[in-house]
């Protein structure tokens, strides 16, 4: 695998966290910790994966992705800002009356969001519409949606899973964040959804499970999913809740509270020292 392609991600993956943390801080509202552990999935979708055109949004043929953990939209907002979708500068308006920025993706707001999200367990419901839609119109665009792994608590992904399966929709390729935490805490006390694997499998879906920080097997499990016909694909990423920041990692208390100003310091001291990469 390209070397050079490897270290690109991983410095635009620090800047995106960076990104996260400085308009968490502002905004003095939002979620840290879930936003900090899709960052990788993203930065390689967003820098290699998708097909898109940040200065048409709206190109009919572009590949699409759902958000449905909206409540980590600083994710999705740092990435669209990095890659030209808006002005960097309107990360800071995250949660400010009349921003296009919303607490949970917009799709009338913020371009490049390709439909609003908040309510959770409907994001693959509407990445399997997409794709009915691709293939009644003969293109071959694909749809990647991003899950929670306290979402798939709802019964609605389970229901999606199966029309996905029966539609044989090969086109659509779900990334489930799986950093083991919820607001109440551990995913597996609160309500254990495990044997994930096999649920998915029953399910009629093509299973990769990775480790949702490494580049190279992120983008070799992007690749698998586009070689499997007939069945959608999920990849299961081991993820870590606030990812990069020490003292944010693994700790449930950071999902719904963002940095105050000696917090953001010391969190950006980390990444930009190379320690939170």
């Amino acid at each position: 695998m390209d070397e050079n392609l490897i270290k690109n991600l991983e410095e635009q993956a620090r800047k995106v966290r960076c990104r996260i943390l400085e308009m968490l801080a502002q905004a003095g509202s939002g979620h840290t910790g879930g936003s900090l552990s899709g960052v990788d999935y993203l930065t390689a979708l967003y820098w290699h994966e998708l097909r898109h055109d940040p200065k048409n949004p709206a190109w009919p043929d572009r590949d699409r992705f759902i958000l449905s953990k909206g409540h980590a939209a600083p994710l999705l907002y740092a990435v669209l800002a990095e890659r030209g979708y808006f002005p960097v500068e309107e990360l800071g308006r995250l949660r400010k009356l009349g921003s296009m920025l919303q607490g949970h993706p917009d799709m009338k707001k913020t371009p490049g969001v390709e439909i609003s999200t908040g309510s959770l367990g409907q994001g693959l419901a509407v990445a399997n519409g997409m794709a009915l839609a691709g293939r009644l119109n003969k293109q071959d665009y694909r749809v990647y949606v991003m899950l929670g792994d306290g979402e798939v608590q709802e019964g609605m992904v389970w229901e999606a899973a199966m029309a996905a399966a029966h539609y044989k929709l090969d086109r659509v390729t779900a990334f489930l964040d799986h950093n083991g935490l919820q607001i109440d805490g551990p995913v597996a006390e609160v309500m254990n959804p495990e044997p994930l694997a096999d649920k998915w499998q029953a399910f009629g879906w093509h299973v990769i499970g990775i480790d949702g920080h490494d580049f190279r097997q992120i983008l070799s499990a992007l690749a698998e999913a586009k070689t499997i016909k007939g069945k959608p694909t999920i990849i299961i990423g081991k993820t870590v809740k606030g990812k990069g920041v020490s003292f944010m990692e693994n700790q449930v208390g950071w999902h719904g509270v963002t940095p105050a100003r000696d917090d953001l310091e010391r969190a950006l001291a980390e990444l930009n020292d190379g320690r939170g990469a």
